[in-house]
Formats: C-alpha cells, structure tokens, sequence
C-alpha cells in the first residue's frame, strides 16, 4: 500500500458521492480537498454557526471533520462493494481550533481486511500558516455491501 498515490476515477467519485450523502457534512459546510490512497482531507470553513462559547471552532464541528476523514482513508482501501463504519476513535485537543478554516487529514497507519487504523490531525489555517489543533487515532471496521 502506498500512502497518498492517485486513487483512480471511479473509486475517487465513489468517496464524492458518498460524502455528498452526509447530511451533516452539508450542515457544516465541510468539504473535501484531497482524496488520495489511504489519504483523505477535509476543510471546515469558520462560520459562527461552528464555534463554541469563547469563538473557537467547536470541539464537535474539529472531531466531526476529523472521524470522516479518517473513514474515507480507510475506504480509498476497501472493494467497491463495501464501506466504512467508525469502531472508535480518540482526539486529542492540542490548542484551541482557530483560523479561517480547519483542515482534519486522515491517514492509513494499519490497513486490514475488517479493521484499519488512522492517524487523525486537525489544523487551524490562516493566512500566515497552519496550527496544529488536534490529533487522534481511529479505528474503522469495513461494512460488506454497503456504500
């Protein structure tokens, strides 16, 4: 397996329907910005909507982008005929999450026939660079016949 090669076109526009199936990532208004082999990111523009009581990122709206992009790194691995469901996960919060954006990168550290682990990061984005806010692991199992 080789980390971040070129996913081929019909694998690539099945993780875009995919996502484009979850309500909440709509709601958000997240969107992906890299789809790659075993590498997914997601960005979370900052709206008020999506921050907590002192204007940070809300720790829910850093783990939600987080936890899908991990999934769909898993499932960049997976058959056509399968899909992805979260076992667990763990974040932890580095910093407080702020910027015009935050970028969550899921990466495969363990692929596996029924689970596969990632590496979960969050990063706040300005103009000037990005902060690193959080970081996680994952564990996802894949779902036969599913997509």
């Amino acid at each position: 397996m080789e980390i971040g090669r070129e996913l081929n076109a019909a694998s690539r526009q099945r993780i875009e329907a995919s996502f484009a199936r979850q309500g909440l990532m709509g709601l958000l208004g997240a969107r992906l910005l890299r789809v790659e082999t075993g590498l997914v990111t997601i960005a979370l523009p900052f709206r008020p909507e999506v921050t907590q009581q002192h204007g940070y990122f809300h720790a829910g709206g850093s783990s939600t982008i987080a936890d899908t992009a991990g999934g769909y790194a898993a499932m960049t691995l997976f058959p056509p005929d399968s899909s992805v469901l979260t076992v667990e996960f763990k974040l932890n919060l580095i910093r407080p999450a702020q910027g015009q954006r935050l970028e969550a990168t899921g990466r495969v550290i363990k692929p596996g026939r029924t689970l596969t682990i990632c590496q979960l990061d969050v990063w706040g984005v300005t103009d000037d660079g990005r902060t690193h806010c959080a970081t996680g692991l994952q564990t996802l199992i894949r779902v036969a016949g599913e997509t």
